[in-house]
């Protein structure tokens, strides 16, 4: 009896084993990306540069980034790196917040005081559009080129 209990527990280890070494397989076999942006014509080095990265349309239309990040600027250049991304579609917007009150802000008629700028460098009248900004994270790590506005 004592034997086929001690069997019995072996076979469920070495199963046990197995499933757990196939799981950690299976994450290592999860590739992450990078998204780096850079920003080389702000206007001054006053303040920061905030930066948003959207995963879909709607977050994009509502505001809800699924990462941020802030730079401080030096010579008029901002370099930041969104990390460990899976493959998917993206955009990324950013706003240089000279005054750091972590807005944008605009005059009373509605243009911007602040420079702002979305991948892909489409300029339309009125804010970015989700449909101009969007790329494909896959493969590879990417790399954009943001031009303020």
């Amino acid at each position: 009896m004592l034997k086929i209990i001690i069997t019995i527990l072996t076979y469920l280890i070495s199963v046990i084993t197995l499933a757990q070494s196939k799981d950690e397989n299976k994450l290592k076999l999860v590739k992450l990306y990078s998204i780096s942006v850079i920003v080389n014509n702000v206007s001054s080095d006053l303040g920061s540069v905030k930066f948003a990265l959207y995963d879909s349309e709607i977050n994009f239309n509502q505001r809800k980034p699924v990462k941020t990040m802030i730079s401080k600027i030096k010579n008029g250049v901002v370099n930041v790196e969104f990390l460990n991304l899976s493959s998917k579609e993206y955009a990324v917007i950013c706003y240089h917040d000279a005054n750091d009150n972590d807005k944008m802000d605009f005059q009373q008629n509605g243009m911007p005081i602040e420079d702002y700028g979305a991948t892909n460098n489409t300029f339309n009248f009125g804010p970015p559009k989700y449909k101009d900004a969007k790329f494909v994270l896959k493969d590879k790590d990417l790399t954009f080129e943001i031009k303020f506005m």
